[in-house]
């Protein structure tokens, strides 16, 4: 179930917000020079990576790990488990990005750039929403 707890930004170090910054900006600088060196269809592909994602994952990873140590267990499976669920989320998301680029690049040969962003924007999200509800139905229903 999806929810958001405001309590939960207590919970992450002034450090771990820094490394989430730190690997956005590697990963962003290295798309620029990829782009630069082969050019922008090339380092349009790069700049679609997830720059935070990888910090995210081993945030989320090392916060469970933690959890269930305070209370004497070992939380390397939880921790494994929680940054997987972490990461078919952002899959779903990379598929309706996939979604959008591909809308996004055919509409604007033809459309004003606003439009075309707001279409595919749109198509993003539904298709993103979409299959987070699929794959939710699938898992209540036993598929």
């Amino acid at each position: 179930m999806i929810s958001f707890h405001l309590a939960s930004l207590k919970q992450t170090k002034l450090h771990q917000y820094g490394i989430r910054f730190l690997m956005g900006g590697f990963c962003t600088v290295g798309a620029g020079l990829i782009g630069k060196h082969f050019g922008p269809a090339i380092g349009g592909l790069f700049l679609a990576f997830p720059a935070i994602f990888p910090a995210g994952a081993s945030l989320i990873e090392s916060h469970e790990k933690e959890n269930k140590q305070k209370v004497g267990a070992n939380g390397q499976t939880r921790g494994r488990l929680a940054a997987s669920i972490d990461s078919t989320g952002a899959t779903l998301g990379c598929i309706g990005l996939i979604v959008f680029a591909a809308l996004a690049w055919r509409l604007l040969m033809n459309q004003s750039a606003t439009w075309a962003i707001t279409i595919a924007t749109l198509a993003w999200t539904v298709t993103a929403v979409s299959l987070w509800l699929l794959r939710r139905y699938r898992m209540f229903r036993g598929f």
